[in-house]
């Protein structure tokens, strides 16, 4: 099996993992509608642990992300999406490197705790790691522009999700499959929604010049659960993340994944 082929599907089992992860997520949400709780991913994973043979499935899934965050790198740098070579083509390029160190997170986690390195829950991140970004020159607009990377993110993907943007990125007849629109409409939108709440939590932490303002994916399934009207909503935004996560399992079969030849990645390199 050649390079391209591994990588191809190193990328699917990722989609598969990170799938996996937000039905995991939607499960607890759910769970979480009768009997509180704010569950992010981490808590899917240790959900995972307390399973029989739970460090095994862990570290499936950690071998399984490591596979997505080098296709989201081969989709950054590489531009194996065929992005164009103009601003909007960086950004959402640059968008896919963020996410390769978000995941690039999740995956240690997930191995960590499946050899048995692990300590707590790993709870606290974002504040951890914001607090680090706001000691750093101009830390505080920093924060602010990281809060407006998330907003951009969120409003991308609902765009993404209406505009059914998604279907040149996917093979399948959307006459034959009707079906599929309606978990990968809902399940956009939903982590849309999600990501403009996170990214308004970082903002106002920049406001306030203080990390702990700024917000996780528990925080704003949180912040909804507190509006007016919060216990239906907490359950749509369930009902939506389970959709996201039937959306990887659709990006694992039908994702046009076409990894760059070696060339083809060099010429791809912003010079």
């Amino acid at each position: 099996m050649d390079t391209t082929r591994k990588l191809e599907w190193l990328a699917r089992a990722g989609y598969v993992a990170r799938g996996l992860v937000y039905v995991l997520v939607a499960g607890l949400v759910l769970i979480g509608s009768v009997g509180g709780g704010s569950p992010d991913s981490e808590s899917a994973l240790q959900w995972v642990l307390g399973q029989p043979l739970g460090r095994i499935w862990l570290g499936v899934i950690a071998v399984a992300l490591i596979g997505f965050v080098a296709w989201r790198v081969s989709q950054a740098l590489a531009n194996a999406d065929n992005h164009p070579d103009n601003l909007k083509g960086y950004v959402v390029r640059a968008g896919m490197l963020v996410s390769a160190a978000t995941y690039t997170g999740l995956a240690f986690y997930a191995a960590s705790h499946a050899l048995q390195m692990g300590e707590g829950s790993g709870g606290g991140g974002s504040q951890t790691w914001t607090a680090w970004l706001m000691q750093q020159p101009f830390g505080p607009y920093l924060v602010g522009c990281v809060g407006l990377a998330i907003l951009g993110a969120g409003s991308a993907l609902i765009i993404k999700g209406i505009g059914r943007r998604y279907h040149r990125y996917l093979s399948f007849d959307a006459k034959r499959h009707g079906w599929i629109d309606l978990f990968c409409v809902a399940g956009l939108v939903a982590k849309g929604i999600v990501f403009l709440i996170i990214g308004c939590f970082f903002l106002y932490a920049a406001y306030a010049v203080d990390p702990q303002e700024a917000g996780s994916m528990a925080d704003a399934l949180s912040f909804i659960r507190q509006l007016p009207f919060g216990a239906p909503l907490y359950l749509a935004m369930g009902l939506g993340l389970l959709c996201f996560g039937i959306y990887g399992f659709i990006e694992a079969r039908y994702r046009k994944v076409t990894p760059p030849s070696l060339a083809e990645a060099r010429r791809a390199m912003p010079v």
